[in-house]
């Protein structure tokens, strides 16, 4: 067998390990111009980095709890574990574990698909007061992300408020208000599941800059606001114009359905800009334009995520992303990039595909030559001496089981482990 071009992808959400399937194109080939075709005609081997232990990125901890079908895709990333020449390094982090400029000497081709772990900012007073925070970081708690499980979200005020009105937004104003009883049946972090319980949180407000007609929500997940037990939705007709779009006439059903006096609600507000967050300790008010003043202990900033830089790699500190064309890294050899950080943070997941199908079209037009990384048992010994407590995929899969176990003790599809320790100690033995 002639040598593998070996490719090393750092991040293991549904760009990396799309971009890792397509170059382990499996039996079918791949999708192009509306038929399967094959792209790779050579034999590749990839490893794939993530500095967490579980992979899957956003499938993990950001899709919400109680949309479980968005998460079927990980059956598409679980195959990989299976495909011949496939390697996962979890708990390795690229620029502290191993140098960039280290990655490229060992590999014949590097894939950065780290995501946006970032947020864009408000830009006015108060945005920073304890009981402010990005809805990125919320998401990631409710989530079970190890790095935000100890966060203390307090939700002792009756309201909450979340500027920004995309499908994120619409995510974490369903999940304050969801009865337990329906949280109970899904894998949401279990220190979140507690907090909820006790949350006093019976308002959220949403506000939305622009009129209706710019919400950057989906339809389907707007209607999925109606259908919630127990949960009034509360529209101004007054807000919302003539219907010219699906997105309006769901709004104008909304605002002309009489509300039935339940015990929760979400206030769908727009042409309604935050002014300043006020407080002396914690957030205790929102100031929007016309001079109305919302009490409140909870302000979720839902205004976008942002890339974040990776040193040693070429960035766009304007638009948080890695400067490209059509995937290939500027101003470097063999380095390439998909997903968010590539792009900038749009699209949904499967978006991903099609964005990593056409950075490794890139990697495979530039990959000519002779392949000269090092060998797979070679990497290995050299992670092992950086970071000897890294996790294989059969350490993953080892996790992932006792996961679905501890579920469906508990009528869940998983609950998940949430501390670092815990995991490394499940997944290494």
């Amino acid at each position: 067998m002639s040598t593998p071009l070996r490719v090393a992808i750092v991040g293991a959400g549904p760009a990396g390990l799309y971009a890792a399937s397509h170059l382990l194109e499996g039996p079918g080939g791949t999708y192009l111009n509306g038929e399967l075709q094959y792209l790779v005609h050579r034999h590749i081997e990839v490893d794939v980095f993530d500095r967490l232990v579980t992979p899957w990125g956003l499938v993990r901890h950001g899709v919400a709890p109680d949309h479980p079908e968005k998460k079927l895709v990980h059956t598409v990333f679980d195959a990989l574990h299976h495909r011949p020449g496939f390697r996962y390094y979890g708990n390795v982090e690229i620029g502290r574990d191993i140098l960039p400029s280290e990655l490229s000497s060992w590999y014949d081709a590097v894939i950065y698909a780290i995501g946006a772990s970032g947020d864009n900012r408000l830009g006015i007073a108060g945005e920073d007061l304890p009981g402010s925070w990005s809805a990125r970081e919320f998401v990631a708690w409710y989530n079970g992300h190890p790095e935000y499980r100890n966060a203390e979200f307090r939700l002792d005020h009756e309201r909450a408020v979340i500027i920004g009105n995309g499908n994120v937004a619409l995510d974490v104003a369903r999940i304050l208000t969801l009865p337990i009883a329906e949280l109970e049946r899904t894998d949401i972090a279990p220190h979140a599941l507690a907090a909820l319980r006790n949350s006093a949180v019976r308002e959220v407000v949403l506000l939305g800059r622009r009129g209706p007609e710019h919400a950057a929500f989906n339809n389907p997940e707007l209607e999925e606001l109606g259908d919630l037990p127990g949960v009034d939705i509360v529209v101004d007709q007054a807000d919302v114009p003539n219907a010219s779009s699906r997105k309006l006439a769901t709004l104008r059903r909304f605002a002309e359905r009489p509300l039935r006096g339940h015990d929760r609600r979400i206030v769908l507000r727009f042409s309604t800009s935050p002014l300043a967050i006020s407080g002396r300790e914690r957030v205790e008010s929102v100031q929007v334009t016309g001079g109305e003043v919302l009490d409140t202990g909870l302000v979720l900033r839902s205004i976008g995520y942002f890339g974040l830089p990776i040193e040693g790699i070429p960035f766009d500190a304007g638009r948080g992303v890695i400067p490209n064309e059509f995937g290939r890294v500027a101003g470097m050899d063999k380095t390439y990039v998909t997903g968010w950080i590539k792009r900038g943070p749009r699209g949904i997941i499967g978006t991903n595909k099609k964005c990593a199908r056409d950075t490794v079209r890139t990697l495979l037009a530039d990959a000519t030559g002779p392949a000269t990384g090092l060998p797979a048992t070679e990497v290995e010994r050299l992670v092992r001496e950086r970071r000897p407590d890294f996790v294989n995929a059969a350490g993953w899969l080892r996790l992932d089981d006792h996961e679905r176990r501890l579920g469906r003790a508990a009528n869940q599809p998983r609950r998940k482990v949430c501390d670092p320790a815990e995991q490394l100690s499940l997944a290494i033995g």
